[in-house]
């Protein structure tokens, strides 16, 4: 993993180099804030076997304790993206902040514990009925179902022709998320059936206007991203010449929506952690 401050790559927009720029003039007001799998985590056929890059650990333990806050903000319950990104109790991460369920859920390690809400009620109508909307349609080979707590999520990975399997399936899963209350959240080659009312966008906003930060970067890799995207460039248009942010993109080849609109591409986590790395060694 390249560490050097030389490796610092340079944004492709105006905002993206003012947003650095920003976060290296003033690093006590920065926020930085990752999207988990895809983006610090490597994309793997299971997601329970996902675990944070080798280097990401200590790449964020060296950037933290120059930035004002670090946040994780993951579409996992948060304290599985703790558990299989090993955050706990390492030394420079004692402020880290994991926003889990698209923002309903938080850990903060200076307490170590999670603050989540009672389950949707349309969760457990849904996980009911999931697998015989899987099986009417002829998708229940090579399909498969993870169960999340707070919601609930169909993989299409697996299937035959993952991205044909994927598109049948967003009409029905919307038609049930719907009828009890739910929306689908589209991934990579993933639909997820979860509570409306929050998305990374939403968290990250309101992350920002806590800590009342100066700058935030915002680093990502899936649909379930153009959210906390859309959420930076409102940032940077806001009143008083707004609050300057960075979008990094993670290897998005299958996500050219993300892509199109970042200041920064790098080809996946463990390119996101040597730009940590470096971002660390400058400040």
């Amino acid at each position: 993993m390249g560490s050097h401050a030389e490796d610092l790559p340079t944004p492709t927009t105006p905002a993206g180099r003012e947003g650095l720029s920003a976060v290296l003039a003033r690093p006590d007001r920065a926020v930085v804030a990752l999207d988990f799998d895809g983006t610090l985590a490597d994309i793997v056929p299971d997601p329970e076997q996902a675990r944070a890059h080798p280097g990401a650990v200590s790449a964020l333990a060296a950037l933290a304790p120059k930035v004002a806050a670090i946040a994780v903000i993951t579409g996992r319950p948060a304290g599985v993206a703790v558990r299989h990104g090993g955050f706990a109790d390492v030394p420079g991460l004692e402020r880290l902040v994991v926003l889990g369920h698209y923002g309903a859920e938080r850990w903060d390690a200076v307490t170590g514990t999670v603050h989540a809400p009672a389950p949707h009620p349309g969760i457990h109508a849904v996980r009911a009925e999931l697998p015989g909307v899987l099986d009417e349609f002829g998708a229940w080979h090579g399909t498969w179902i993870e169960e999340k707590g707070q919601a609930v999520a169909v993989h299409t990975r697996r299937a035959e022709d993952p991205q044909a399997a994927f598109e049948s399936l967003r009409g029905p899963l919307g038609e049930l998320a719907a009828r009890h209350g739910l929306i689908v959240e589209p991934g990579r080659l993933v639909l997820e059936l979860r509570p409306p009312g929050m998305d990374k966008g939403v968290a990250l906003a309101e992350y920002v206007a806590e800590l009342d930060a100066g700058s935030v970067v915002y680093a990502g890799d899936d649909l379930g991203d153009l959210a906390a995207f859309a959420a930076v460039e409102k940032l940077r248009t806001g009143g008083e010449g707004g609050i300057p942010g960075l979008l990094v993109c993670s290897g998005s080849g299958e996500v050219p929506e993300l892509a199109e609109r970042a200041d920064l591409l790098v080809p996946g986590p463990a390119a996101v952690v040597d730009f940590l790395a470096a971002l660390a060694d400058r400040l």
